[in-house]
């Protein structure tokens, strides 16, 4: 109704003025019968009054549909009625409509090029990492461990490159099955060997029950602890030489916990360091950091269906915890 009368106001303000003044001018040249000037008045009014209610009782729905936003994109579709205005306007939704979804195909498409190229690049840069690693083998130290650490880094850049462009499609990459942590904690632990030994920080494993499984996506979870483990080493290098790694229950859901005990994340920077791109005080100090790695953790455990805890003080170290829920904790069914 307001969009309504909106749009009619200049319409409604002329007939208005034009009742008033048509008496006033008869009134002026000396005709002073007041009865027929007021009958004329409210007989402007009526007109104008029925014409006003024709219009919009017949475009009601078209003006309802104006005031309203869309829900789904197939709405613009949707035709009013067969006034010359209204079909107007769904030609040109329909128009629009057509193009952007033209358009939303095109960028899909420059996105699953890119999505492919990438994937193709960091597995093609990880030929020549190994060839390099296998190189500097036959060094002598400390040459070889030199040249194997930045090997190093280099390989955990490309996997985040990699596993950031899968990012968008994670969900058809999911393979969900049951998983032994103890397992998965193992294999993560062998891949991470070297990178402990450098940084003098040496996990320990506590398992409240043996055994125990869950109902998850392996090889992103895979990623998932990789990342966190990561962190922890490099934070809690030169100050402590332990990280504990535990998998417990709780409240009949299964935690899996990486704790350290090293520089701790400030108050300030821990409701942000899932946030892409932020590295915070600690990554300033720290000019490795990227600001990706936390952010994929959140985006990918989020995708899983799990839940992802931290607690950390300054100088004390920090706790991450993926939590499974009751349904993908196999080990108390």
């Amino acid at each position: 109704m307001r969009l309504f009368f909106r749009e009619h106001v200049m319409l409604i303000s002329v007939q208005l003025f034009q009742a008033v003044m048509i008496p006033i001018l008869f009134w002026l040249d000396g005709y002073r019968d007041v009865g027929v000037s007021l009958y004329a008045f409210f007989l402007s009014l009526l007109l104008i009054t029925v014409v006003l209610c024709y219009r919009y009782f017949s475009r009601r729905n078209f003006y309802q549909r104006l005031q309203h936003s869309f829900t789904a994109l197939d709405q613009s579709l949707e035709t009013t009625e067969r006034a010359p205005v209204s079909e107007a306007l769904d030609q040109l939704l329909t128009a629009q409509y057509r193009l952007y979804q033209e358009e939303l195909l095109k960028g899909e498409d420059r996105q699953d090029e890119h999505l492919m190229f990438m994937d193709r690049w960091v597995h093609q840069m990880k030929t020549p990492l190994s060839v390099i690693e296998l190189t500097a083998q036959t060094l002598d130290e400390p040459e070889s461990s030199s040249l194997r650490e930045e090997t190093e880094r280099l390989r955990e850049g490309l996997n985040t490159v990699l596993y950031l462009a899968r990012l968008r499609t994670i969900t058809e990459d999911f393979h969900i099955k049951p998983v032994v942590l103890s397992k998965l904690i193992q294999e993560v632990n062998q891949e991470n060997k070297r990178f402990y030994i450098r940084n003098e920080v040496y996990p320990v494993l506590k398992e409240e029950k043996a055994g125990a499984m869950v109902e998850t996506d392996e090889k992103w979870l895979f990623f998932l602890l990789a990342q966190l483990i990561h962190n922890a080493v490099k934070y809690s290098a030169g100050r402590s030489n332990q990280l504990i790694l535990s998998v417990y229950e709780r409240l009949g859901e299964l935690v899996l916990e990486v704790k350290d005990f090293g520089i701790g994340i400030p108050a300030v920077d821990q409701k942000r360091i899932f946030n892409k791109f932020y590295t915070g005080e600690n990554g300033r100090k720290y000019r490795e950091s990227t600001g990706m790695g936390l952010y994929l953790v959140k985006e990918v455990t989020e995708k899983l269906d799990h839940r992802l805890e931290m607690e950390s003080t300054v100088g004390k170290g920090a706790t991450f915890r993926i939590i499974f829920s009751k349904t993908q904790n196999l080990t108390s069914m």
